[in-house]
Parts: structure tokens; C-alpha cells; sequence
């Protein structure tokens, strides 16, 4: 009897560890099996590398306590064995080191050996005696061959399930290549099949529920594996919050395995942004990737600081979708519309706190965020800090940080040292306070599981941000962005546009400001589009 499901993921697991069910073994078949506990936050675990062997070993580890009998293969024939593995509902392994270990933990008495000889790869010769005891049926890795492993002979290499191989397993073409051919198999369907049909199985078990496994189509036989215990089969970018698909994925498993190439080392904490199903604006859990930018700027309580304070808030957040719409027709990037709201003001005075920055009350700010929140629009706070400094301005709006869909802008021309008054010269900021609030942001993009969020940094001159070649852009929780707002005539822009970008910070994104009253003359949106690179941000004032 051809089996669904041998065993469960182990008990002994990293991060499945209770959620396990167990096959029977009495003479009447019966078996019980624990389901996969259901939790706020997936379980997780990676299974990464660049060994197919060691990927291997531990996706039967993970799925199978036990199992009647595998399938062992060369490094080439993977998807051979994958197929033959998912139609058995058996392991399949690649062989090398540690792989007779682990045919004697699962307790196999059948092996399937693709396109390799199965010997022991202990140096003690501790397993000769396992070998010895095994069943080992030899397969050509080609359509519909088999040979049996006491004869030597290859069969016709008929590929029609009738001639040739186990008459219970439909021999098919593979439909495309690597994981699509995997995962257009049928029950059953295999790409080859052995000689044999009188293989030992074990009693039905039904599959998994609740197990989704992303990857990138890497490590065929563990791939093999993870189908043949029922886990569902997810394509994967690297970054699983780059997926709609794979965050949808993610938020509705129980429990969540990676198998990938090379090494995943933000995996889980990636994984657990993506578990909550919450997307940003325009999709995904990322702030670029497809998506560009066209923005309001201002204060919602006046009109004097910019277009955003000109109207009410429904007619605001109207007004922004009305000014993104004439950029969708000139990109096939997705268009999101977006609030840059200032919530401290450079100011002429000192103020009670002596910072010459005026800190508008949260409440003034949450009508708006809410609204673009409903309306699929991006947030931004903008900040103006005066003699103060951007971090400890940044921390006393955290409350509005939770949001998904709001990030920040650093505005530096607003930035006084402690001695210097507003409107004397244009101000700066030093990397190492940039640098600060990067990596606080980030911390909390991490500790909260949100989405990726935007860090804006203001610039229109070389000066205001000192050192930028040392902008630390090693944490993928923040996207970040230098925005040229400057005004004028359009060859000055222009010569501001290519100054910035002399001797940048690679793969920062870029934005551009148009002003309605200051710019002589304001481009159209197809000249902004012109401008090159073209701006990923454009914000409006």
C-alpha cells in the first residue's frame, strides 16, 4: 500500500518541536498522529547551504521520525529522485557523509538508489552490517528506466507507466525544469520508477497541514522530501518578505521551513515580519522593488508649510491620488501615492526647551496617517530638529512608528549645532547621528515584526550630510533614500541632481522635489520621469 505520509517532523526539532505524529507500527495498522499546534507566529526553522547532502539529511530529520524505506541519489539526478520520493512518500537523499546514519535512524529496510552505489560512509565500517540487511534497488536516471538491482539489466526505458519500473507509480515527462517539474506532479507520478513493486510501505498517514516550506528551488531531494510529508510548496525570493504570495504563505502556516542555497542568516526574523500577512502600500512587506513614490509635503494643521495643509484631510489624501495617477501611465512600476508630513518645525525662537524646534502634539498627526493607511498611501514624519538631535525627536514619536505604513525623513538643513541660530547658514548633520537612527529604526522594525520602513535623508548640498560614504546601509529592516530638495531654475536642480550623486552611497534610492510657487518652471510629470536616474520619490510643496 502506497503510503501519504510515513512519519512527522521530529519531535527533537530546533523549532518544530511538538508538533509531531508518529506512524503506526501494531499488526493491525492503526495510527495516530498529533497535529501541527497553531500558533500567532509560525515556528520556523532554515534549511540553507551550499551541501545538497547536509540539505538532505536535514529535511528528513525534520520530516520523518521513521520511514519504511528511501530513496538515495547523485548530486545530478535530485529531481529523479524528488519525484520518486514524493510518489513513495519516502525521504530522498543525496549521498555522501552521514547518509547511512541517517537510513539507520529512520529505520528503513528499502533503498531506491538513483543513479549512485549505496556504500557505508563510515570509517569504522559501522554500517556494513545495515547495508548488508537493505534492500537496494538500482535506478538509471532516465525516463521510465529501472534495473533491478540483482540482474544489472535496464529495462526498455519506456516512459508510459506500463512497461518497466513499479506498476503503481505513473512514469511522466518532466512539465518544465527543477521546482515547477516537482510540483507539477500528480499523485503518484513519478519521473522514473524502479524495477520493483513489491516494496514495503506503511499504513496511510494523511499529509501535513499547516506546513508551508519557501525556498528557491535549491536542494531538489529535500524539496523531495518536504512534498512527500505534504508540506506545502512555496517559490521564494531570498527575502520572503518580497512575495505577496510568500507572506501569504507565511501568515497562514502553522509551522515554516526554509530550503535555500547559500546562507540565510535574516531568515527567521524576516519570516516572523512576513507571519503577520500585513503588507505596505503598493504590496509586498518592502519599500522599493517595483514601487515608486509620488508625494504630498506639509503640515496638516497650515497651509504655510507646504501643499499637504492646504485642504482637509479626506481631500488630502484625494488630492494625493490625484497627483500619482498622470505617473502611471509612465512606468510600469506600481505608483503609490504618499503623505510627507512635518511633525517638527525649525523654529525662530528657542522655545521652552531651547531647541528651536517646535514638536507638533501626536494627535495632530493620527487623522492622516489613518486615512492614507485606509487609502493605500505610504507615510512619512519629517523632521526639523533644531539644536536638538534627530534620534531623541525621532523616540518621541515611536507611538506613530507602529504603523506599518510610516517611515521617516531626516531634514538636516534644519539641524543647528549648539551654539547656532535658524536661517544662518544652511545646516548638517554628521554620519554617526544618521547612522543612530538607522539602526534604531531598524531595531524596532525587528523587535515589532513590520514591514520594512523608509528613512528619507534631505540633501541639497554636499556639506549636509557629513561623511555619507560611511551611511551604514547593511540593515535590510530600513530602505533608504536621498532626496534632493532643492528649488530653482531647472539647470540649477539639474547641477544639484548630478552633484548628490558624485561619489554616493551605492544602492541608496533617490527622490526628487518639485515646488509649485519656487521651481522656474515646475516639470510635468513626464519631465520628472525624464530626469535620470529616475527618481524612485518625487514629493510635491
Amino acid at each position: 500500500m502506497k503510503v501519504k505520509y510515513v512519519a512527522a517532523i521530529a519531535a527533537s526539532s530546533l523549532v518544530l518541536a511538538g508538533c509531531s505524529s508518529v506512524s503506526g507500527d501494531g499488526a493491525d495498522g492503526d495510527s495516530e498522529g498529533a497535529g501541527v499546534a497553531g500558533t500567532t507566529t509560525p515556528t520556523a526553522t532554515l534549511i540553507s547551504g551550499d551541501s545538497p547532502v547536509d540539505a538532505s539529511i536535514e529535511a528528513s530529520q525534520q520530516f520523518f521520525e521513521s520511514s519504511p524505506g528511501a530513496i538515495v541519489t547523485d548530486e545530478d539526478y535530485q529531481l529523479e529522485a524528488a519525484s520518486l520520493s514524493a510518489a513513495y512518500s519516502v525521504p530522498a537523499l543525496v549521498n555522501g557523509e552521514g547518509v547511512t546514519a541517517e537510513l539507520e535512524r529512520l529505520g528503513v529496510s528499502w533503498v531506491i538508489a538513483v543513479g549512485t552505489e549505496l556504500e557505508d560512509d563510515n570509517a569504522e565500517g559501522d554500517n556494513e552490517e545495515l547495508l548488508d540487511d537493505l534492500d537496494i534497488i538500482g535506478t538509471v536516471p532516465e525516463l521510465g528506466g529501472g534495473v533491478e538491482a540483482d540482474s544489472g539489466q535496464q529495462d526498455s526505458g519506456e516512459s508510459d507507466g506500463e512497461s518497466g519500473g513499479d506498476p503503481s507509480v505513473t512514469v511522466v515527462e518532466p512539465a518544465g525544469e527543477g521546482l515547477d517539474a516537482l510540483l507539477a506532479l500528480g499523485e503518484g507520478e513519478a519521473f522514473i520508477a524502479p524495477e520493483r513493486s513489491d516494496l514495503e510501505l506503511s499504513q496511510d498517514i494523511d499529509p501535513l497541514e499547516g506546513v508551508s516550506v519557501l525556498t528557491d528551488g535549491a536542494h531538489l531531494a529535500a524539496l523531495g522530501t518536504a512534498r512527500a510529508a505534504g508540506a506545502e510548496m512555496v517559490s521564494s525570493p531570498t527575502d520572503p518578505r518580497a512575495s505577496s504570495e510568500t507572506i501569504a504563505a507565511a501568515s497562514s502556516a502553522d509551522v515554516v521551513l526554509g530550503i535555500f542555497e547559500g546562507e540565510r542568516e535574516d531568515f527567521e526574523w524576516q519570516l516572523s515580519a512576513a507571519s503577520t500577512g500585513v503588507e505596505l502600500p503598493g504590496g509586498t512587506q518592502l519599500v522599493f522593488g517595483g514601487k515608486r513614490y509620488i508625494a504630498l509635503y506639509g503640515s496638516p494643521v497650515t497651509p504655510a508649510l507646504g501643499v499637504l495643509g492646504e485642504q482637509d484631510v479626506p481631500a488630502t489624501v484625494e488630492r494625493a491620488e490625484e497627483m500619482a495617477e498622470p505617473y502611471r501611465a509612465l512606468t510600469e512600476d506600481t505608483i503609490v501615492p504618499a503623505q510627507e508630513i512635518i511633525v517638527t518645525v525649525a523654529a525662530g525662537q528657542a522655545g521652552d526647551d531651547g531647541n528651536y524646534s517646535n514638536e507638533g502634539p501626536i494627535d495632530w498627526f493620527i487623522p492622516l496617517i489613518e486615512a492614507a493607511g485606509e487609502a493605500g498611501q505610504y507615510v512619512i514624519l519629517d523632521f526639523q530638529p533644531g539644536r536638538s538631535d534627530f534620534l531623541s525627536q525621532i523616540q518621541q514619536y515611536e507611538e506613530l512608528l507602529a504603523y506599518p505604513h510610516v517611515g521617516i525623513a531626516l531634514d538636516p538643513e534644519w539641524r543647528l549645532g549648539p551654539d547656532e541660530m535658524p536661517l544662518t547658514r544652511i545646516g548638517h548633520v554628521e554620519i554617526e547621528e544618521v547612522n543612530e537612527v538607522v539602526n534604531y529604526l531598524a531595531d524596532y522594525v525587528r523587535e515589532n515584526n513590520l514591514p520594512q520602513k523608509l528613512i528619507i535623508l534631505h540633501q541639497f548640498q554636499l556639506q549636509m550630510i557629513r561623511d555619507r560614504e560611511q551611511l551604514d546601509q547593511s540593515r535590510s529592516e530600513v530602505a533608504l533614500l536621498i532626496h534632493a530638495d532643492g528649488q530653482g531654475s531647472q539647470p540649477a536642480k539639474a547641477e544639484t541632481w548630478r552633484t548628490l550623486h558624485q561619489n554616493a552611497p551605492e544602492g541608496v534610492a533617490w527622490g526628487w522635489k518639485n515646488f509649485f510657487d519656487e521651481d522656474l518652471p515646475m516639470l510635468t510629470p513626464e519631465e520628472t520621469y525624464a530626469v535620470e536616474p529616475m527618481p524612485e520619490f518625487v514629493s510635491y510643496q
